[in-house]
């Protein structure tokens, strides 16, 4: 028994030192896009829409110069310029839709419409769709009030400025599978928008692996305290899928996987790829949905099955949201440019570019992912079959204690089963697939096998 102790250690000695050169490989790639976001057209993008006046829902749609009808072409426009360079493949579109008014936040019935661009993928046979989001809407101290100034340059001209920005950068770019980016409205009215393209995403059965939703990412200084924080932001994301299945749940509790759902998952592989290419940017892993009393474009995406997360920022000011522009007592209300961080706005886009750019290069997940319980031993055996579609190189044990937030360490391994000296009773694991450059799929938690 001893001999085998010291073997199962010496091959952890060296695993362990195989994976740590494989789990933090660069792509280059990656990297060189990273450098391409710039905080002056972020500067750029948020000042253009604010000079809308206006972007309420149900502002003006026939000016050209205020209102969410010209915000909406704007954006088509700039879209249709990053689709230049895109070989065709990057379309948009302004996609309208009707909604009954609702006696709450909807006055009368409206045609509304989200801005969209769609990158082709490149393998007709993967299927995969991966959506991130900014809301073109704003609004002012009355939800109702189509009208008044309501510049929104943080909420959220800040989520709309990092999505165009990675629609500019990625559109150059070739990736195997469907990637789309789209100015959502009605977000304020009742996340009206969004909930349109999560219906539209679930009745056309969509394979969305991730949707990521920006809202309020360029303010560093908080309310009251006024203090300023530039290096964290915030990923929110469920706990339990709100479709979860009957067996979905016995396994769920069975497993005590009640901190693992795959929007966790996500927001953990948001941090993992943040602080392999993000300098002074944390991601705090926030493990609700949502904030109190507040609601965002993820929240649809998930009602309807699909992964989804929201980033915001890590400290709010709440003088600069749902605000008229005013002053009392020498104090500046409104959501003005002015107020927000663009290099935070930068390191958060940054952040959300690494992500979606690697998620996007990645291999398929792998399937069948499993660890048996058959025998009682101290150490885990986990075994899983290779996903479809792109060659694999290898694929990575994450592991970390039950009490942990995030995976504390990688075991990177080349076979479909491996046995590690790690007790299935102390740690959660999960497996995910790797490419020759690092790209790495999001991890599948393993059920019990026997």
């Amino acid at each position: 028994m001893k001999s085998k102790s010291i073997f199962y250690l010496l091959i952890f000695t060296l695993l362990s030192q195989t994976t740590f050169a494989q789990a933090t490989v660069d792509d280059p790639e990656i990297t060189k896009m990273v450098s391409e976001v710039k905080s002056e057209n972020l500067e750029a993008t948020v000042r253009k829409l604010v000079s809308f006046g206006t972007r309420h829902t149900l502002s003006d749609t026939k000016s050209n110069t205020r209102g969410i009808g010209a915000a909406q072409r704007w954006v088509k426009s700039e879209f249709d310029k990053y689709a230049l360079s895109s070989n065709g493949r990057l379309t948009s579109k302004i996609d309208f839709f009707t909604i009954k008014a609702d006696g709450k936040r909807i006055a009368v019935d409206s045609e509304l419409g989200n801005v969209m661009a769609t990158l082709k993928g490149t393998d007709p046979n993967d299927d995969r769709v991966m959506i991130i989001s900014g809301h073109l809407d704003s609004r002012a101290s009355n939800v109702m009030d189509a009208k008044i100034d309501a510049p929104g340059a943080n909420d959220d001209a800040s989520g709309v400025a990092a999505m165009m920005e990675l629609t500019r950068i990625m559109s150059k770019r070739e990736f195997p599978f469907k990637l789309i980016f789209v100015a959502v409205v009605g977000e304020e009215q009742g996340l009206y928008g969004a909930k349109h393209l999560a219906d539209v995403a679930k009745e056309s059965k969509w394979n969305v692996v991730a949707m990521i939703n920006n809202d309020m990412i360029g303010n560093s200084l908080s309310s009251g305290t006024l203090f300023r924080d530039n290096m964290q932001v915030r990923v929110f994301s469920e706990a339990t899928p709100f479709l979860e299945t009957e067996a979905e749940s016995k396994m769920r509790k069975s497993t005590n996987r009640d901190n693992d759902s795959p929007s966790r998952q996500l927001a953990r592989y948001i941090k993992t790829v943040t602080n392999q290419y993000i300098d002074q940017l944390d991601i705090k892993l926030v493990y609700r949905n949502d904030r109190f009393l507040r609601g965002g474009d993820h929240t649809p995406f998930s009602q309807n099955g699909f992964t989804a997360i929201r980033f915001c920022e890590m400290n709010e000011n709440f003088d600069h949201q749902h605000q008229d522009v005013r002053k009392e007592n020498n104090v500046q209300f409104g959501d003005l440019p002015e107020f927000m961080d663009f290099e935070y706005l930068k390191k958060v886009t940054t952040s959300n570019l690494a992500t979606f750019s690697n998620l996007a290069w990645s291999p398929k997940a792998p399937t069948n992912v499993g660890i048996e319980v058959k025998d009682l031993t101290n150490f885990s055996t986990l075994v899983w079959k290779a996903p479809e579609g792109k060659e694999v190189y290898g694929y990575n044990i994450l592991i970390r204690e039950t009490s942990a937030p995030h995976w504390e360490k990688t075991i990177f391994v080349k076979d479909l089963k491996a046995e590690i000296p790690y007790s299935k009773d102390n740690f959660f694991f999960a497996v995910q697939a790797v490419d020759a450059l690092g790209h790495s799929s999001l991890p599948v938690f393993p059920v019990p096998v026997r």
